[in-house]
């Protein structure tokens, strides 16, 4: 397999579930540096509530917790509230049993303790992937729908730049003088898309260096 890229990590979030405290520390540590968010929990409680309030695109669970069990957790969110979210589970057993288990509920990838740190991010890469290029698939399409929203062809790059760093809730957190540092145009081009973009309601100010970008009013493909 080719090298794998961990920056393409840096847009998703994580639930670890491990009930050994010192080792939630030490790989929570490890992995903030690579991940958006990493949410560290003890107890299914925990995860439960994380679940509930907050957006969660992948699980690391440990099988083996205190008065509960990884996959007893994978399995509620599946049969239960019907959640489909990628998963990989660790334990420091090799256990046939729990093998058979995690196949069944269709865990993504099985990592024997003491689990490597770059296994594991390898693991976490392989198992977003598909998110990864269905992400990188829609923002190309994006860039062509909104490309074709204007006709000044200094503005191309400009509009690259907001695809590439909007968000998961679609927002771009810049100004005009941190997009004309990574973009080499001047302030009234930048000016100039962000005021005909904002016309077609596509990008819209919601307040200082923050702006939404509003997909449903990108044209459609028959207009392109």
């Amino acid at each position: 397999m080719n090298k794998r890229n961990f920056e393409l990590l840096g847009s998703f979030s994580v639930l670890y579930i491990e009930d050994e405290a010192d080792l939630r520390k030490h790989t929570t540590s490890i992995l903030e540096d690579f991940v958006k968010i990493i949410y560290p929990v003890s107890s299914i409680d925990e995860a439960l509530e994380v679940i509930k309030n907050e957006r969660v695109d992948v699980i690391i669970a440990d099988i083996h917790l205190r008065h509960s069990n990884g996959l007893d957790f994978l399995r509620k969110l599946k049969q239960e509230l019907e959640l489909e979210i990628p998963s990989i589970v660790t334990t420091a057993f090799s256990d046939t049993e729990y093998l058979l288990d995690a196949i069944k509920l269709r865990v993504d990838n099985y990592l024997i303790k003491p689990v490597n740190i770059k296994e594991l991010l390898n693991s976490l890469h392989d198992v977003l992937l598909p998110k990864i290029q269905a992400k990188e698939i829609e923002r190309s399409y994006n860039i062509i729908k909104t490309i074709s929203a204007v006709t000044d062809s200094k503005q191309v790059e400009i509009i690259r730049f907001i695809i590439k760093n909007l968000d998961h809730e679609n927002m771009l957190n810049y100004s005009y003088s941190e997009i004309m540092e990574q973009v080499d145009v001047s302030k009234p081009t930048v000016i100039k898309l962000f005021k005909q973009l904002g016309d077609q309601g596509i990008l819209t100010k919601i307040q200082n260096k923050k702006y939404h970008f509003n997909e449903t009013n990108l044209p459609l493909p028959g207009d392109i």
